[in-house]
C-alpha cells in the first residue's frame, strides 16, 4: 500500500490521547498515513515534557515506522497574549509545528484566539477555528498560516462555514483529524468525501487532502536538516 494520507493534529496519552506514540505510528501506517504529527495538549506546564519526550521517540525508534513523525504541540485554552510567547518557544524547543486549539463552538475558548494564533509568525495551523471570520483568514493567508477542516465530532459543525471564508480569503486549508483514539484516524478516501460535505470544490478537496499537507511535510522535513 502507497501511504499518502498526512494528518497534521493527533493526540498521544502524552495528554488527553490513548495512544503511545508507537501505538500511533503503527495504526496510521495501517490507514495509509504518509505522515502523523502528534500535537499534544501544551501549555507553559508540560510544553518541554511532550516535546523532549517526542525528540527521544524520534531518534529511537522513528526509523522503524513507515509512516513519518512530526513533533508538534497545540497551545490548548491559553490567553491569547500567551500564544506568541509559547509558540516561539516551542520552536525553540524544536517542534515541527505548532497547532492553536481554535475558537470551537462547542468549548469555552477565549475570544480573540484565533486572531493571535494567525498573527503569529510561530504558528503553523489554526485548528477547528468555529466561527472564523473573514479578518482572521486574510491574516492566515496573508503568511501562509494553515486552517483546519476536522472530521471531529462537534468540531465539525462549522467546516462549511468555514470553508467558505477560506475560500473568500484565499487561505490554505487541511484535513485533520483530532486523533484521540485510533478509531478516530482516516483513510485518503474518507478525508476527501468530508471535504466534499464541507462544501469543497474539486480543486479544493486535492489541496487540502494531498498538495497541501505534502507541501507543509517537506517544509518541516528541509527544515530539520538546516
Amino acid at each position: 500500500m502507497k501511504l499518502k494520507r498526512i494528518d497534521l493534529h493527533m493526540h498521544s496519552l502524552f495528554s488527553d490521547g490513548c495512544l503511545l506514540p508507537s501505538e500511533l505510528l503503527r495504526h496510521a501506517g495501517v490507514h495509509g498515513y504518509r505522515a502523523a504529527a502528534i500535537t499534544d495538549h501544551a501549555d507553559s506546564s508540560n510544553l518541554p515534557f511532550l516535546l523532549s519526550n517526542l525528540h527521544a521517540f524520534l531518534e529511537a525508534q522513528g526509523s522503524t515506522f513507515e509512516t513519518q513523525l512530526l513533533i508538534g504541540v497545540e497551545l490548548t485554552h491559553v490567553a491569547p497574549v500567551s500564544i506568541a510567547p509559547l509558540a516561539r518557544c516551542a520552536k525553540e524547543l524544536g517542534a515541527d509545528l505548532v497547532v492553536v486549539h481554535g475558537e470551537t463552538i462547542v468549548e469555552p475558548v477565549a475570544p480573540g484566539t484565533n486572531r493571535a494564533a494567525v498573527e503569529c509568525a510561530d504558528v503553523d495551523l489554526l485548528a477547528h477555528p468555529g466561527l472564523l471570520t473573514d479578518e482572521e483568514a486574510a491574516l492566515a493567508a496573508a503568511r501562509g498560516c494553515l486552517i483546519e477542516v476536522s472530521s471531529r465530532k462537534g468540531h465539525s459543525l462549522t467546516n462549511g462555514h468555514v470553508v467558505q471564508v477560506c475560500r473568500r480569503a484565499g487561505a490554505f486549508m487541511v484535513i485533520d483529524t483530532d486523533t484521540h483514539h485510533p478509531d478516530d484516524m482516516i483513510s485518503l478516501e474518507r478525508a476527501k468525501v468530508i471535504a466534499l460535505a464541507a462544501g469543497m470544490h474539486e480543486a479544493e478537496i486535492l489541496a487540502a487532502t494531498e498538495t497541501t499537507p505534502s507541501a507543509f511535510l517537506e517544509r518541516c522535513l528541509a527544515n530539520r536538516t538546516r
